[in-house]
């Protein structure tokens, strides 16, 4: 009954998925963990929605399909080479900001009124760097999703220990509420108190 197929494909997907290839984008995110971010998204109508790391917007794609009319998507990377597909194929959807800029700096920088129902932190900013300012953007209840937690065959030496150190500083924090779950890529959802 309970499978890893994910054949429900948001909109834009295939045509970002054959331009992440011609360009040899080599970091998309998992089909199980876009399917996790749509149903999550999903929950949170009206939602402000933060992705770090667009990529070439695989997982922007899974975010927007999620999404409900009133919600807005702010999605940051520094490769304009790799945002162009998103920009390409999904750019014409009115709820889709991109920005081409570094995220550690915009998240040092964010607006203390600038607060998140979502976060999904796929890069090092917001996740590995930075961290209490990604964190300081979310609201109360707000969710902060990172994927790979999982041994990952494209880790390189020593990020094994970054990882753990990571998982301790949020599990350390008493302002949220996570879980770690051994699926997909490995994923944990931390929910703001």
């Amino acid at each position: 009954m309970y499978t890893d197929d994910v054949t429900a494909l948001p909109k834009g997907f295939s045509a970002i998925e054959i331009a992440s290839k011609s360009i040899r984008f080599s970091m998309p995110s998992d089909l199980q963990t876009g399917a996790l971010l749509k149903t999550l998204v999903g929950a949170k109508p009206g939602a402000r929605i933060l992705e770090i790391g667009t990529g070439t917007g695989l997982a922007t794609a899974w975010l927007l399909a999620g999404m409900d009319a009133e919600s807005s998507l702010i999605s940051i990377d520094n490769d304009a080479t790799y945002q162009a597909v998103a920009d390409n194929i999904l750019g014409d959807d009115t709820r889709l900001q991109l920005l081409c800029t570094d995220a550690g700096t915009w998240l040092e920088d964010a607006d203390s009124t600038q607060q998140f129902d979502l976060i999904f932190a796929d890069a090092w900013p917001g996740k590995y760097a930075n961290l209490d300012a990604a964190l300081g953007t979310l609201s109360a209840g707000g969710m902060y999703i990172i994927d790979d937690m999982l041994p990952q065959p494209n880790w390189p030496e020593g990020h094994a220990e970054k990882v753990d150190k990571l998982v301790a500083d949020l599990e350390s924090r008493d302002d949220l509420q996570l879980v770690k779950m051994a699926w997909s890529t490995g994923i944990l959802i931390a929910t703001k108190k």
